[in-house]
């Protein structure tokens, strides 16, 4: 038997679906039903490591614990990685098959759209409800033809779709109506209702507007979602530019250049929370200020982003920051570029060919064709604090740095120590996740007294939070009376 299917999609890139899909999880896996999220495809460069041993967009593991599993492939069947603006690495489920320029994928997707049935049907065997994610918009016309992330999809599984749209954004109505009527009449007519985003005000002057739509549409306004101050959710890629908070006078000034090609930024979300963390992305352009400590981010482009970094003054910022006594630490393709050399013979991010690196570790890397997938567990040899993550990568290192490793993990040693101690390189994403490990990295890093912190929880507590709005503001009885239907039977 079919599992219960509701696709969310979005007016746009960042309407709110991805939050309304962990919060409606959440909300039903509360209620005792069996429930899983699933996005056909994904195109972004924040992953985790699934239970099974591959990769799936980050946004589907935040979804996976709002439902209390463990996340896996299947829940993200085809996830592309861009690593130029013509073309992505194409993982099918959760394992890299090759990089394709934008075209070839577009001739690619009969084939993807079959792992994404392969998927699809087996969480049906094991689900009663699947709450399904979109990407981007459904109205790009000129992505219609082989559509596998949105209408193509719910046409396919024949599933209703609510649509999704970001009223802070401004321009909500025309968002909704502008959608619906780009969509073709089947697309229009699988369309349930509508969800209007972030919400701040009096929403007693809102409904004229919601009265109107609803008439002109002939479609239901499902729920009103508040705009949630503070609310904090893994991106699934936009980079956030703001600190989310105000850090104590007592901050430690942390720094992160914003790479072209940046992975994995939800390292630093527990830094950014932080509140003695002062935190700061800085994007081409912009002044590199003072600071206790710079890290060099994970990147999906590593020779190319550390080109960008000397084009825009990193390399003599980061010499200067070193001799002022300043600390440094490298994540995965960060930890690559604080070598002598990395090398990429097969072209796999790029050209063929070998960069210099940073030289500030005595490492080399060879970036080879399988990649590294693992969940992984140590202590950091910094106070031997404990410490949880995953890595994510086609590098191997050598060298005589690795002699002093930044991490012991259970099943051996991983990244370097510089012999001064300031400089430090791991693979390990989610370093700063576990609350030891981010004490001690905070007081290596210069803060004296740091203040407990637990990032995890606080990630639960904000699925706990945007549940209970959802429950409150969303009108569930309709949204379950869509569960209940069989669509198609319900349209004819």
């Amino acid at each position: 038997m079919s599992a219960r299917t509701l696709m969310i999609q979005g007016t746009t890139s960042d309407a709110g679906k991805s939050a309304l899909v962990t919060g409606l999880c959440r909300v039903l896996a509360r209620r005792g039903q069996r429930v899983a999220p699933f996005k056909p495809q994904n195109m972004a460069l924040n992953s985790a490591v699934t239970i099974d041993g591959g990769e799936i967009g980050r946004a589907q593991a935040v979804q996976a614990q709002a439902c209390g599993l463990e996340p896996h492939t299947d829940m993200n069947p085809v996830l592309l990685k861009p690593n130029t603006d013509m073309g992505a690495q194409v993982i099918i489920h959760g394992h890299a098959l090759a990089s394709m320029e934008a075209r070839a994928y577009h001739d690619y997707k009969t084939v993807a759209f079959r792992a994404v049935m392969e998927s699809y049907e087996r969480l049906c065997r094991q689900y009663d409800v699947l709450i399904v994610e979109g990407a981007g918009s459904p109205a790009e016309i000129n992505l219609r033809d082989r559509d596998i992330a949105n209408m193509g999809f719910a046409e396919a599984v024949d599933c209703p779709v609510l649509l999704i749209a970001d009223i802070d954004r401004g321009g909500v109505f025309a968002h909704l109506v502008g959608t619906l009527a780009l969509l073709s009449a089947s697309g229009q007519a699988r369309v349930a209702g509508f969800v209007i985003n972030r919400f701040r005000g009096d929403v007693g002057l809102l409904m004229p507007g919601v009265g109107w739509l609803e008439a002109h549409t002939g479609k239901p306004v499902l729920g009103i979602l508040p705009y949630l101050h503070g609310l904090h959710l893994e991106a699934e890629d936009a980079l956030p530019r703001a600190p989310s908070g105000a850090a104590s006078h007592h901050s430690l000034r942390v720094l992160v250049p914003a790479l072209p090609r940046i992975s994995n930024h939800t390292d630093f979300d527990p830094l950014r929370l932080h509140p003695q963390v002062d935190f700061r992305y800085v994007g081409p352009g912009e002044d590199i200020p003072g600071a206790d400590l710079i890290i060099l981010p994970g990147s999906k482009s590593v020779r190319a982003d550390l080109a960008w970094l000397r084009t825009h003054g990193w390399e003599e910022a980061m010499a200067r920051h070193l001799r002022y006594g300043g600390k440094v630490i490298g994540l995965c393709g960060g930890f690559q570029m604080l070598g002598q050399t990395i090398h990429d013979p097969l072209g796999l991010e790029g050209e063929p060919g070998t960069s210099m690196g940073l030289q500030w570790l005595d490492v080399a890397t060879t970036l080879e064709r399988d990649k590294q997938l693992r969940r992984v567990d140590g202590m950091l040899t910094l106070e031997n604090a404990q410490v949880s993550g995953y890595e994510i990568h086609h590098g191997v290192t050598h060298g005589p740095a690795l002699s002093r490793p930044a991490v012991c993990l259970v099943d051996g040693l991983d990244g370097a120590i510089s012999a001064d101690g300031r400089i430090l390189g791991t693979y390990l994403h989610g370093l700063f996740d576990t609350p030891a490990a981010c004490t001690v990295l905070l007081r290596w890093a210069g803060l004296s007294e740091v203040a407990a912190f637990d990032y995890l929880d606080q990630r639960e507590r904000s699925i706990e939070r945007l549940a209970d709005a959802v429950e409150r503001h969303l009108d569930m009885n309709r949204i379950d009376a869509l569960l209940q239907s069989r669509w198609g039977n319900a349209q004819t």
